[in-house]
């Protein structure tokens, strides 16, 4: 096991664990529609029920995502969203909370462009953790080393086509929790039947000791409720961005509710998650 800086994530996962639940990990792209109104969203998702937050860097060429995500990106894109603008969206939600775990997932891309030197001095005490798609473990010198020297976890994705052979190598580096793409392909689709879901969180905690969050097609709050019966924490991203999307008007603008629209889904999705009791469930 790797180095373990001391973040927000895992100061969250200790107290989920004392209250004996799952956390919420909600996932939505920066600057989409807009960055006033994804500021907006951003803010309000703690006491909508998120535990820890998600935010997409958006990037022209978001491979391992689905349609719904690929579209916030490019709306996010077009909107004039940076990584810069990233960094300053999440220093203005850290005026206002400094207890809320917040991690950027994306692609190499932006951050190699930025610079990884000055990205990770820019993001120190500001983001808990990255989760790179197209960064494996054979990569860990370009960001994944160095983060974890700037005090920045780095998340590793697991699949269930990740073997036992493999697990070792992609856990070795790996630091916040592991996040279990339940599912063979893109975001956005079918979820996975919860006893393979269960079977397979159990191989990966014979390999480490981090938590385990799952996403990839989890939509409801029923669907969230019965992931969180077997996970440390469900990740909730496509849902939500097509809530966002069917509250845009014809030009991709904001209509009146669309913040408060996403924010009712994050609460009932909460909801379900926090009426599991993982202290009485039987993995």
């Amino acid at each position: 096991m790797t180095r373990q800086p001391e973040t927000r994530i895992a100061k969250r996962f200790g107290k989920l664990k004392q209250e004996g639940r799952a956390g919420l990990v909600t996932f939505l792209t920066a600057g989409d529609p807009d960055l006033d109104t994804a500021s907006e969203i951003m803010m309000g998702l703690p006491n909508a029920g998120a535990d820890l937050i998600e935010i997409g860097m958006p990037f022209s060429d978001p491979m391992a995502d689905g349609p719904a995500i690929q579209a916030s990106s490019l709306r996010a894109l077009k909107a004039g969203m940076t990584l810069v603008k990233t960094l300053d969206m999440v220093r203005a939600f850290r005026q206002n909370d400094d207890h809320t775990p917040v991690i950027l997932m994306g692609y190499y891309n932006p951050i190699y462009i930025y610079g990884v030197d000055k990205f990770l001095n820019d993001a120190a005490g500001l983001v808990d953790g990255l989760i790179m798609v197209d960064l494996p473990p054979e990569e860990e010198n370009e960001l994944c080393l160095p983060a974890l020297d700037a005090g920045i976890n780095f998340i590793y994705l697991t699949a269930p086509t990740t073997t036992d052979d493999r697990l070792p190598r992609v856990l070795e580096h790996a630091s916040g929790f592991v996040y279990y793409v339940s599912i063979t392909g893109i975001t956005g689709t079918a979820a996975a039947a919860n006893d393979d879901v269960a079977q397979k969180i159990g191989r990966i905690k014979n390999h480490t000791d981090l938590p385990v969050a799952v996403g990839f097609g989890i939509r409801t709050p029923e669907q969230a409720a019965a992931i969180a019966g077997v996970a440390d924490a469900v990740v909730v991203g496509s849902a939500l961005v097509d809530v966002l999307k069917a509250n845009l008007d014809e030009h991709n603008r904001a209509r009146p509710m669309l913040s408060d629209n996403v924010l009712a889904l994050v609460r009932d999705l909460a909801e379900g998650i926090r009426g599991v009791n993982k202290k009485e469930t039987v993995v």
